[in-house]
């Protein structure tokens, strides 16, 4: 059965329109795909931009805090944006934050790390890493509570999520209670199913852009055998000690079968985790249809997953 037939009907008008990314031939075109108008910003949220140490000299982050803050100490999340570890900016998840800061009263800090193919690995994890320890570190200034402390991301952002737990579990902190790498990016072998079914040029995330970024991310290592798990994090030997977790995954998704046999691992890790898999979806659907029904439910899902972890 072909690909576009088995996705869901509220969700193929959108993806139909879609010109598909083109990472090898088109890479500063692919990345204008991702770049869209200014969000009208809520009132309840208010949003700031400052330079903090990056691994190696300054990066941008945006602080987004409930508007009407009392002195009380609040929980903390990063936020790590995705697009495949070569695209992508902070500024494309501003209404993703906001729900996050108004569901769980938190405060959200999101990092411009740098990309690859011009930086590639470790440059994008050691900038997470460093915004991480920055968070931490500035908890006084920005009001934190380093007890309530999580960490997120989705897809190439979920892949870092992954990669940054398991460099502050190793490292011995910064101490997370939570991580929600939302449909991840952690493979980069490419020799599950679904990486061989998804193969659809229009699909938002297909076989070929995934062999490219993996490529663009890793360079001359991307064949090797000893890759480090803080690279591709499916590598890790053990997920013992990682924070409790939540992710989900499309069914039509290329990191389906990744995302489950992560999950399985934790679990069997003694990790609490929650999953769940959503049959008919893409990558990424509930960004690029967001007024659909499923795409409602999964987004509130995994605002109210991070709103209960971070106010236990």
């Amino acid at each position: 059965m072909k690909f576009e037939s088995r996705v869901l009907p509220e969700l193929r008008s959108t993806l139909a329109q879609f010109p598909g990314f083109q990472l090898e031939e088109k890479l500063a075109w692919s990345r204008s795909l991702l770049t869209g108008p200014p969000i009208e910003q809520s009132e309840h949220v208010r949003t700031t931009t400052r330079m903090i140490p990056g691994a190696d000299g300054e990066m941008l982050a945006k602080i987004y805090e409930p508007a009407q803050r009392t002195d009380s100490k609040l929980p903390a999340m990063m936020w790590i944006h995705g697009g495949g570890y070569v695209m992508g900016h902070p500024d494309m998840d501003d209404t993703l934050c906001e729900r996050f800061v108004q569901a769980a009263n938190c405060v959200v800090v999101s990092i411009d790390y740098r990309l690859a193919p011009e930086h590639p690995y470790p440059a994008a994890l050691h900038d997470c890493y460093a915004g991480l320890t920055w968070m931490t570190d500035e908890a006084e200034w920005l009001g934190l509570d380093v007890e309530r402390v999580a960490i997120a991301g989705a897809s190439g952002g979920g892949g870092l999520t992954a990669a940054l737990a398991l460099m502050a579990r190793d490292k011995g902190g910064p101490a997370l209670i939570f991580q929600m790498p939302l449909y991840p990016m952690i493979d980069n072998r490419n020799q599950t199913m679904s990486s061989h079914e998804i193969i659809a040029e229009n699909a938002t995330w297909n076989r070929a852009n995934n062999e490219a970024a993996w490529k663009m991310y890793l360079g001359e290592s991307n064949d090797a055998s000893e890759i480090s798990p803080y690279a591709v994090p499916a590598r890790a030997s053990s997920l013992a000690g990682l924070p409790p977790t939540y992710t989900c995954v499309g069914q039509l998704d290329l990191f389906r079968d990744e995302t489950i046999e992560y999950v399985t691992r934790l679990a069997q890790a003694g990790v609490d985790v929650e999953f769940h898999l959503y049959p008919g979806c893409f990558h990424v659907f509930e960004v690029f249809v967001p007024q659909a029904e499923v795409s409602q439910r999964a987004s509130q899902s995994y605002v109210d997953a991070m709103a209960r972890a971070l106010n236990p």
